[in-house]
C-alpha cells in the first residue's frame, strides 16, 4: 500500500472486503483473519502482479509493481550531504 499510495480503505473496496477485514489480515495474529488463495487471487489482479511473485515477498512484490500503479513518491525524498 505504501508504495502505491493507497489507504486500507481503497485497498479494501479494490479486494470486495471491509477496511476491518483488511486490517486484521496485514495485522495477522488473530485467527481466521489469514490470507487466503482467493484473496491471493485477488491482490495478484489488484496489484497486476502473479501471485508466485507476491509469495516471494514484499520487497519482491513491490519491485513487480507496473509502473502505473506506483505512486510518484514513494515515502519521501533521500538527501546525500558530502563533506567538504
Amino acid at each position: 500500500m505504501f508504495a502505491t499510495g493507497e489507504t486500507q480503505a481503497e485497498l479494501a473496496r479494490g479486494l470486495r472486503l471491509s477496511q476491518g477485514q483488511v486490517s486484521r489480515k496485514q495485522s495477522g495474529g488473530i485467527k481466521g483473519s489469514s490470507w487466503s488463495l482467493d484473496d491471493l487471487d485477488k491482490l495478484s489482479a489488484h496489484y497486476g502482479i502473479p501471485v508466485p511473485e507476491l509469495l516471494r515477498g514484499a520487497d519482491h512484490a513491490v519491485s513487480q509493481l507496473p509502473a502505473a500503479r506506483r505512486t510518484a513518491c514513494i515515502g519521501g525524498t533521500q538527501t546525500t550531504i558530502t563533506p567538504r
